[in-house]
């Protein structure tokens, strides 16, 4: 374990150190195609990321209970935020404005990097966080401290779209460019079901192995040979080589992804990587892997029939969210699976797929020298290797690249 610990540190910092440099980015398969990455363009005015209302679940979730100076919430639940590089305009003389949640505080601060980076001289302006005096809407998060209301220091319009794009790249988990004077962002709560899930399928849909039969993702084993689909769209078999976490009865935040095909729909947690084109094109290379709650009504994704030797698009035509229980993630050689027959990635929570398939290349290469033990995942729980490599996630890559995730229990 602890080589494997070593090598995953390195492959890592490896991968940030690519990425920073702008190298091509191939996807998994061995072939070296790639899918290409999330165009990174300022939003419109009335544009909003994800495309859904912001207390829904695949955003920043509903609303729980508003935060009172000096209570023990207060003091457990909101941070005061110093950051030299971030301007406050506090008309309220209290501080409030520098008050908010762990992790909203979080995403101003790498929001504040990229503002400086993009415009030298030029500084994120936080008009509003936590509110304690009433002047937002009944629900609103601002009063929970998991909202902001922006701009650029020297207050120049013109940058907002841009700055919009940014503090979605910074991780806010809604993003909202509806005012001209301003841009609102907001964040899940710190106990959020949905971040504390990770990426995983139900554990009732089915796969299809190499024999041909049907079986739930419950009851899939190391070993087994599951439909994936390569870069270039082509249906192929690959083994499972763990389960990466495995929670049967476990009550977990889903999104369902409906297509125009009635029988092609997948259902996934929302911070779990689909592939996904903005167009009908049947060139898979062409597609990218995002998550799933950045997918969109009207956006396609690809699915197969049997006895077809690729991958096809279809249109999706609403997404839904609900609870469920039971969350299973399969890990396999090839990075993809076939799932309901719908091709996603086997990937969660950072956010670039070649990242997270060369980061659990050590795991793949090693499955053959370790005991049975260690890939032993029939118990309810997540296994070690991603559980380290998420942890240290947090640590060395990029916000913009990983989606931030709550250890569980």
């Amino acid at each position: 374990m602890d080589l494997l610990s070593i090598l995953a540190v390195l492959s890592l910092v490896l991968d940030v150190r690519l990425r920073e440099a702008e190298a091509c980015s191939p996807g998994p398969s061995s072939k070296g195609a790639s899918h290409h990455p999330r165009v990174s363009t300022p939003l419109s005015r009335g544009q909003r990321v994800p495309d859904v209302s912001e207390q829904t679940l695949g955003a920043s979730g509903k609303a729980e209970e508003p935060i009172i100076r000096d209570t023990e919430k207060f003091d457990e639940l909101l941070v005061e935020n110093i950051n030299k590089d971030i301007q406050f305009k506090d008309e309220e003389s209290t501080g409030a404005d520098r008050m908010m949640s762990k992790r909203c505080n979080d995403k101003l601060n790498t929001l504040a990097i990229s503002v400086m980076n993009e415009w030298p001289g030029v500084q994120v302006r936080v008009l509003e966080a936590w509110d304690e005096d009433g002047l937002h809407d009944v629900n609103s998060l601002h009063y929970e401290g998991r909202a902001v209301q922006i701009t650029t220091s020297d207050r120049d319009k013109t940058k907002y779209g841009r700055l919009a794009r940014l503090a979605v790249e910074a991780g806010f988990d809604w993003v909202s460019y509806a005012s001209r004077n301003y841009v609102h962002c907001s964040v899940q709560s710190e106990n959020s079901a949905a971040r504390n899930k990770g990426g995983c399928f139900h554990k009732m849909s089915k796969v299809t192995l190499a024999s041909g039969e049907d079986k739930a993702v419950l009851d899939l084993s190391q070993g087994d040979m599951v439909q994936v689909v390569d870069s270039n769209g082509r249906i192929g078999f690959s083994e499972i080589v763990i389960i990466m976490d495995r929670r049967p009865e476990e009550r977990t935040i889903f999104l369902t992804l409906h297509t125009e095909d009635s029988s092609r729909s997948i259902t996934l947690t929302p911070e779990h990587l689909i592939y996904v084109s903005r167009t009908n094109s049947t060139d898979f290379s062409q597609s990218r892997a995002v998550f799933g709650n950045a997918v969109r009504e009207g956006d396609y994704i690809y699915v197969h029939h049997r006895g077809e030797r690729s991958v096809s698009p279809r249109r999706v035509i609403r997404v839904t969210s609900g609870t469920l229980v039971g969350a299973i993630a399969p890990l396999t050689e090839e990075g993809s699976i076939v799932v309901d027959g719908v091709a996603a990635s086997v990937y969660a929570v950072i956010k670039d797929e070649w990242i997270a398939h060369a980061s659990f290349a050590p795991l793949r290469w090693s499955k053959g020298l370790l005991s049975t033990q260690e890939f032993r995942t029939d118990e309810p729980r997540l296994h070690w290797y991603p559980r380290y490599l998420y942890k240290l996630a947090g640590y060395l890559v990029y916000d913009r690249l990983y989606g931030g995730f709550v250890l569980p229990d």
